[in-house]
């Protein structure tokens, strides 16, 4: 059969296997690494594998699962030329969403779709997540990488994720154990972790600076700041849900703190939030000011420097604190469980009361005093 000099081939649609073949190559070693012993086959199966004959020890075991992506964060690594960090932001936004139920986590998958596979970029990105898995202490049992000609630019990417975990089901945390009295302490941010890009990228643009602009109150470039990777709780929630030092835990993500709070409080019980109790972080007054952002929209959409919230027992608050000092995360006591605050006083906080959220009928978060 004679070649035709003018036959379309895929290389020509533009997707490269060999340059998909050598990234593989460039991540294996660091995928690897996060495997432990129950990672059954090794890099490049059809399909992720782990020996789940640990399950056999529990009751009853419930499989918890979630899946997630980083949002517009990946449009500054994209700006910046640099990718090793955003696959942690990936990790956390996943696996910390399974260990707010008191759920191990037993595996984790990416998934990243691109304009053009360029290996070292597609390597940097997966070293990140293995690197998140590391500190979540979760194998990164398989991915793919998509190359998209035509529908993404050449240098852009787009990354998800999704993991499960198994949790006792005697041990699940959540509104059921909650109880008026309990503590609530907040674990400090690393930054401004991955939601609300989308205004945060906006007021980048307001404020007329470029992203390699050294800024005086991070002590780094805007874009450093910008960039730094999403902190990882879930080793440390385990350990409280495993020291039973907790009821509930909130992941602070889209919706901002009251919001998430709420979520994992039962009805008729009110979380009173003292915002005294710790400082806005500098990247969050430097969005607020710069933007001229109303703080109600500021507590809507950025975490505000409280990365996870754990509802505690209040005998177990200096147990609990004690802990995460241990392991390393800043935390305090920054409010307490209360019976539901009266109609009028809810009616006149406003914005300050958040009830139920993201189609959870549940608690309600009340937030007073301003930020120390």
């Amino acid at each position: 059969m004679t070649e035709n000099q003018n036959a379309i081939t895929y290389a020509g649609a533009g997707v490269d296997v060999e340059a998909g073949d050598l990234a593989v190559e460039l991540m294996k070693s660091a995928v690897k690494a996060t495997h432990t012993p129950n990672v059954f086959g090794g890099v490049g199966g059809f399909a992720g594998m782990i020996d789940a004959s640990e399950l056999l020890s529990y009751s009853r075991p419930l499989l918890a699962t979630s899946t997630d992506g980083v949002g517009t964060k990946v449009a500054i690594a994209q700006a910046l030329d640099k990718h090793d960090t955003i696959g942690q932001d990936l990790v956390g936004m996943v696996v910390d969403d399974i260990a707010v139920v008191g759920a191990k986590p037993l595996l984790m998958t990416d998934y990243i779709a691109c304009g053009r596979v360029i290996p070292e970029r597609i390597a940097d990105i997966v070293r990140g997540i293995a690197e998140g898995c590391k500190l979540a202490e979760t194998p990164l049992v398989g991915g793919e990488t998509a190359e998209h000609p035509g529908l993404l630019g050449v240098d852009e990417y787009d990354v998800a994720g999704a993991a499960t975990g198994v949790v006792e089901a005697s041990r699940v945390l959540g509104p059921e154990k909650v109880q008026a009295g309990d503590v609530v302490i907040g674990m400090a941010s690393s930054g401004l972790h991955s939601n609300g890009y989308s205004l945060v990228r906006k007021v980048v643009e307001h404020s007329g600076l470029a992203l390699t602009d050294r800024v005086d109150e991070f002590s780094s470039t805007l874009g450093e700041e910008l960039l730094i990777p999403t902190r990882i709780y879930t080793a440390d929630c385990l350990a409280l849900a495993g020291a039973d030092a907790v009821h509930a835990l909130s992941h602070v993500t889209g919706g901002g703190l009251a919001a998430n709070l709420a979520r994992v409080l039962p009805k008729g019980l009110t979380a009173v939030v003292d915002r005294t109790t710790w400082a806005l972080p500098p990247v969050f007054t430097w969005v607020q000011e710069q933007g001229g952002v109303p703080l109600a929209d500021l507590e809507r959409t950025l975490n505000l420097g409280v990365g996870m919230v754990a509802v505690v027992p209040a005998a177990s608050e200096a147990a609990a604190l004690a802990l995460l000092a241990e392991r390393g995360v800043p935390a305090w006591r920054m409010g307490e469980i209360t019976a539901d605050v009266p109609a009028e006083t809810a009616q006149s906080a406003g914005a300050d009361y958040v009830q139920g959220a993201k189609g959870v009928d549940g608690g309600a978060v009340l937030m007073q005093g301003r930020f120390a």
